[in-house]
Parts: structure tokens; sequence; C-alpha cells
């Protein structure tokens, strides 16, 4: 089935390409990036599940994130092709797309900081454009205290 061929693909890239692995709240999932592409396993099966992928970006993914808010699941993504995405992994969709960077993104991260303090939806994200900008992507803006990092 094409489930079973992706699965012995991922594992294949995972023993023998230097792939970045990511392990989700309560060790349940493991995220995998590779390419342009996101797929998010359910590691509790014994072959390890693939439970979605994630498609949008059009270019390398470089980090990826994962974090809950107001009981609802997401994972943030930066890429080479200058965008920052969010996805909703229970309806399994993109629900954002902010590209205010002017190079590649190369680390994103959801912020815990801002959604306990002043229960903002917010990623912090860096880039080659040596800037850190700050994304709120339940109201779809961007923060105005990004920072140059020279």
């Amino acid at each position: 089935s094409e489930e079973e061929k992706i699965q012995f693909i991922v594992q294949y890239w995972i023993r023998i390409l230097k792939i970045k692995l990511g392990w989700i709240h309560e060790f349940d999932k493991l995220i995998v990036n590779y390419i342009s592409t996101v797929f998010m396993f359910d590691t509790f099966h014994s072959s390890s599940k693939l439970i979605n992928i994630f498609t949008g970006h059009t270019d390398r993914v470089w980090s990826i994130d994962y974090s809950t808010f107001d009981y609802c699941q997401f994972i943030c993504s930066g890429s080479d092709d200058k965008t920052v995405r969010v996805w909703d992994v229970d309806n399994n969709k993109q629900i954002q797309l902010f590209n205010g960077h002017s190079s590649y993104v190369y680390c994103v991260k959801f912020s815990q900081y801002h959604y306990h303090n002043n229960r903002q939806h917010v990623i912090c994200s860096s880039s080659l454009d040596k800037t850190i900008q700050f994304w709120d992507f339940k109201h779809n803006k961007q923060l105005q205290y990004s920072m140059n990092t020279h």
C-alpha cells in the first residue's frame, strides 16, 4: 500500500540520512521534517503509524515545533521559502502563512511565555535576514517588537 511505502522510505531516511526529529508532548508522536514535507507519526504503534503529512512549503523545511493552545494541537514550520506556516493538527490543514522574512527561516518556536502570561498565540521565528520576528497566529498579525540580531 502507499502508506507502507511511505513508512519504508521514512524508516530508510531515519537510518541513512541526517533528518531532524522532534518529540511531541507526552512522547506519543514523532515529527519528521524532510525537504518540504512534514510527517507526523504515532510512536505507540509497533510500526510507527503515519498519521499526518503536511504539505505546502515550496522549499526545504528547516524547523518545526508542536504545541497545544486552548485544547487544540498545532505545528509551526519555517522554510527556505521565507515563510512561517501554522498547521491545525486536528483538522489536518494549514491555518496561517506569514511571509515577513526577507530570507530563509531557520528556526520557529511557539512562545509559551506569551500564552501563559497574555493568552496570546505567538510564534517566534529567526531568519538569515538577521531578524527575530513574532507572529500572533490566532489574530493573523505580526507583533511589532522585531529584533535585529546583527
